[in-house]
């Protein structure tokens, strides 16, 4: 019995994931989480899953940093992205952070089911001719440091690029302000900074796009 997992923040798509699912493999075990925060807790609960469709869209993550992160946190688990974004681009640095397929939003369920089969079975499953190069040496770096983050530090990093204070993040988080602190302490000496605006700046080598994250709050 397949057990698979999918991480989206919009219901309709989920829903239409578990629709093409449950065509191909009617007894599967599908797990769902709409956010980065539920992602967490649904991968550490399905530790034998056998597959994880993840959104690079979702609240608490910016372009590859959940991919990266879980990659890190679960390396045998593969992980299909699912993304309304179709460049090249996009499909290339997914595969060259460690996913092994990559799904756009527009693909015909045959395509998710094809796609889906081919990552169960080993393989890597691309919607166009797409061969991965190298990534960028900054984006290699950034993606190398942020994988050394734990749950709550990859939390706080993701509130960090949203522009919050660390009052807000504790309020958020419901901890103290001394605990994130002590968070953006262990954040900035595993990422190789010395300041919050550094710490945004290292996230954002793994956006999507070249549009800068918020000016993170001092």
């Amino acid at each position: 019995m397949r057990e698979i997992l999918i991480a989206d923040d919009h219901p309709l798509f989920r829903d239409a994931l578990k629709r093409a699912i449950l065509t191909a493999w009617p007894q599967a075990l599908i797990g769902e989480a709409a956010d980065v925060e539920a992602l967490q807790q649904l991968v550490d609960a399905h530790v034998d899953a056998d597959l994880l469709l993840l959104d690079l869209h979702m609240p608490g993550a910016s372009g590859f940093s959940a991919l990266v992160h879980v990659r890190a946190q679960h390396p045998g688990l593969p992980i299909i992205v699912v993304s309304a974004h179709e460049d090249r681009s996009a499909i290339t640095r997914s595969i060259a952070h460690g996913a092994s397929g990559y799904i756009p939003k527009s693909a015909p369920v045959d395509a998710i089911v094809e796609a889906i089969r081919a990552v169960l079975a080993g393989g890597v499953w691309l919607p166009i001719d797409a061969v991965p190069g190298p990534l960028r040496t900054a984006e290699a770096d950034a993606a190398a440091r942020i994988a050394e983050l734990t749950p709550q530090q990859f939390r706080v990093l993701a509130m960090i690029g949203e522009g919050l204070l660390n009052k807000q993040i504790a309020w958020d988080l419901g901890v103290s302000e001394a605990t994130i602190k002590a968070h953006m302490t262990a954040i900035m000496r595993k990422l190789g900074v010395g300041n919050r605006t550094q710490v945004a700046l290292v996230a954002n080598q793994l956006a999507l796009d070249d549009a800068a994250l918020s000016p993170p709050a001092r």
